[in-house]
């Protein structure tokens, strides 16, 4: 597990923390990060670069077939403030949150401009939700497309 900071304590649950340090299959890598993906067909490899604040920059090659990235729960969203409604968090705001116009499920307060998953205000902020919250989308743009077709 490859971690940009110190430590899991200030990212996670204690619950899945513990969970994590008591698996012996599980190695924490501190201020590293994957620099590269390898593979020809699929995924076979990453690279893992370590750069401890005090230490020397090194890089290794694991063999794996799959990567999971956790970015953290902050959304990110400065570049969108210009363009869409956002709540204080910086969370988009979506659908029947907004009280600018009549949203389809998932719109923006700018028509034809959908957001999904963690960093729509009020979502569950899991991967299987995001997934849902996407297909479901998808009938919303349908939707928006079939709106502006006979405008």
């Amino acid at each position: 597990m490859a971690l940009r900071s110190d430590n899991l304590h200030s990212t996670m649950s204690k619950y899945l923390i513990d969970r994590i340090e008591a698996n012996p299959h599980i190695t924490i890598r501190p201020f590293t990060q994957v620099t590269a993906l390898h593979g020809s067909r699929s995924l076979e490899a990453v690279d893992l670069t370590s750069a401890p604040p005090a230490g020397t920059r090194t890089t290794v090659t694991v063999p794996t077939t799959g990567v999971f990235s956790f970015i953290g729960a902050s959304p990110s969203t400065d570049w969108l403030r210009h363009l869409v409604e956002i709540d204080e968090d910086g969370y988009v705001l979506t659908g029947p949150d907004l009280p600018s116009h009549d949203p389809l499920p998932f719109e923006t307060s700018q028509p034809g401009l959908f957001a999904i998953g963690d960093v729509r205000h009020g979502s569950m902020k899991r991967v299987a939700a995001a997934v849902g919250e996407g297909s479901s989308a998808v009938r919303s743009v349908h939707q928006y497309l079939a709106t502006i077709a006979t405008t």
